[in-house]
């Protein structure tokens, strides 16, 4: 069936889809033009995921109408989207660990039979084309989750789609990898591709997109169709109704405690065995945020790994509180007060499959009993207040935690890492991927974490993030701290040149 509206490169008309106990999805549209860059715009569970996902096949609306290339379309699983051209990059990844970039990139959508060399050939050649590099041979497990990222948008690049959904492409890309591919997409629009851009980086969506559709509560409330004509402050009141910046101001310094974390010659191998970590010198105290700067895959992933016990240290001691706790486990630095938010929410924070009460009380379940038995009732009282706190939207606490959407778990996660009042925080991108308002709900716990004499390690690749919060910067490069600087008085340059490993004399 022909439509009359063929000028259109997707149309998703009055989408309805709903969950238990929660509505996604209430009549929303979405056009979007051949060869163009269309942002789609809105906070936490305003439904953009929800309308990505079907159009790639994900989830079936129980209202509405798909339309792909003038086409109606009613996909009954994502082969069909991918059939009709349809490719989607999630902002949680889908990767297999064990196998290697190349054969995550081809997996199932191979033309034939290749050769391993002639696979990773061509994926090499795919790689190099767009400007995303990636190492074909490599496990995806050893990757950081900036390469994962890249491996994903690959594997659509791969399957040749004409409309590409992307879903928080740059959440785990520094600013020069952002520009690179707000590059990439820009090629991609002038051969005719059309691209759907989810993001909450408002300044990125003015930079790489055309236009712009903005939902609120699964209704789309506006379309912009040129943001020349529009500034972030009003992009931002479209999304939530006010034009804030989403950055929390960072309090005057006030006089900082004891020591809480310490690393004294910290030196780690990384998941090939080679050298991640040399020589880490590295204090927090008691009431500040120390925030690490670098680019991706410069060794953030690791430290915060050695600090949480998760990874082994070849050389060195970590101490929290003035105790060595180098060989401790995680649990135990745990039980001393050191708690972690990771960047991989549901690979590593949460367990998908569980469900919202089980992933809240997985830290604290010991206090969770009637003599020698969990008490459903006091989980589900423990769960809900920390619902209730940190603001997170839920349909029923007993379904999956996967359902949420990332701002919610991660509301979730920093809740139930804070529970039990820590001394110490390691955060690694706390507010990748979130809406302007889940942006500074975040950062504002951070802050009352620091004002209640807390130490914070904030591990972010948001440069403004992380002038707008930190006390002092440690910047990283190829593992090594090379610089530690003041935000108040340090120039972005100073900062770019130190992250590229050209830290001034």
């Amino acid at each position: 069936m022909a439509s009359a509206d063929a000028d259109h490169a997707v149309w998703l008309r009055g989408i309805e889809k709903q969950f238990p106990g929660v509505i996604a999805c209430a009549g929303a549209d979405l056009k979007v033009r051949p060869g163009t860059i269309h942002a789609l715009l809105g906070e936490n569970g305003a439904g953009k995921t929800t309308m990505a996902n079907v159009l790639a096949g994900v989830y079936r609306p129980e209202g509405g109408e798909v339309w792909v290339s003038g086409k109606r379309q009613a996909f009954r699983s994502p082969a069909d989207a991918i059939a009709a051209g349809v490719g989607m990059v999630y902002q949680e990844f889908r990767l297999v660990p064990t196998l290697t970039v190349a054969e995550n990139i081809v997996l199932g959508a191979a033309p034939r039979l290749l050769r391993e060399s002639e696979t990773e050939e061509r994926v090499a050649e795919l790689s190099a084309t767009y400007g995303l590099a990636a190492d074909p041979t490599r496990p995806v497990w050893q990757l950081s989750m900036g390469e994962r990222q890249r491996v994903e948008i690959l594997k659509a690049l791969w399957r040749n789609a004409s409309v590409l959904v992307m879903d928080e492409p740059t959440a785990v890309l520094t600013p020069g990898e952002a520009a690179e591919l707000g590059a990439t997409l820009r090629a991609m629009a002038e051969e005719g591709r059309s691209v759907i851009y989810i993001s909450h980086k408002l300044d990125q969506v003015v930079a790489f997109c055309d236009e712009a559709t903005v939902l609120r509560r699964g209704k789309t409330v506006a379309t912009v169709e040129d943001l020349d004509d529009v500034d972030l402050a009003q992009l931002a009141e479209l999304m939530v109704g006010s034009s804030e910046s989403g950055f929390v101001d960072r309090p005057l310094t006030a006089e900082t405690g004891p020591e809480v974390l310490r690393l004294q010659g910290i030196s780690a191998q990384n998941d090939r065995g080679l050298p991640a970590l040399t020589d880490i010198e590295l204090t927090v105290h008691s009431g500040e945020i120390v925030g690490i700067v670098g680019v991706s895959g410069n060794g953030q992933k690791e430290l915060a790994e050695v600090i949480t016990g998760l990874r082994t240290p070849t050389e060195g001691r970590v101490t929290v509180k003035s105790r060595d706790v180098t060989a401790a486990s995680p649990a135990d630095r745990y039980r001393l007060g050191l708690a972690y938010v990771p960047e991989d929410r549901l690979g590593v924070g949460l367990a998908p499959k569980m469900s919202v009460v089980d992933n809240s009380v997985v830290r604290s379940y010991r206090y969770q009993r009637r003599g020698m038995f969990l008490s459903m009732s006091k989980c589900i009282e423990f769960c809900q207040g920390l619902v209730e706190r940190f603001a997170v939207r839920v349909g029923r606490l007993n379904d999956p935690i996967a359902g949420l959407s990332g701002g919610n778990l991660q509301r979730l996660l920093l809740g139930r890492e804070l529970a039990e009042q820590p001394s110490v925080l390691v955060a690694a991108q706390p507010s990748r991927g979130l809406d302007v308002q889940g942006v500074a709900a975040i950062q504002g716990h951070l802050v009352e974490q620091q004002a209640d004499g807390v130490g914070v390690l904030l591990i972010s690749e948001d440069l403004d993030e992380l002038l707008a919060l930190s006390d002092r910067l440690l910047v990283m490069f190829e593992g090594r701290i090379v610089g530690e600087y003041g935000p108040d008085v340090t120039p972005r340059t100073i900062l770019g040149a130190a992250m590229a490993g050209r830290p001034p004399a």
